[in-house]
């Protein structure tokens, strides 16, 4: 695995999230839609999201120890960061990526139906 990864990897979910909200707050999207989503890709519930911002995890930590990946992620198609999700190899960054997306759809004003691929 690349140094590059790793960084990414070892970055807190803490630090990440409150960018998600303030990226779609800008669009006139809520919290309560990230938590949505997050819940959806992850299957944590509110209480297990909201442990793992106050414990601190690593990103590496948040999807280790996520309940159960949505099925339906590989039908999160696109490019995000300059890749294309559904090509990355690594496991990892891929959920990474998926979450990025995710969230950027959200924040472009896509329907929460289309994003939650239902």
């Amino acid at each position: 695995m690349d140094a590059k990864n790793q960084r990414v990897f070892a970055m807190s979910f803490a630090s990440i999230y409150p960018l998600y909200i303030k990226k779609v707050e800008k669009k006139g999207r809520t919290q309560a839609e990230v938590d949505e989503i997050l819940i959806w890709l992850t299957g944590y519930d509110e209480a297990g999201l909201q442990k793992q911002i106050e414990d601190k995890v690593t990103l590496e930590t948040f999807f280790a120890d996520a309940p159960k990946i949505n099925p339906n992620v590989s039908l999160i198609k696109g490019v995000i960061c300059g890749y294309r999700v559904e090509d990355i190899e690594d496991e990892l960054m891929q959920k990474i990526r998926y979450m990025d997306k995710l969230i950027d759809e959200l924040a472009k004003g896509k329907a929460m139906e289309k994003i939650l691929r239902k």
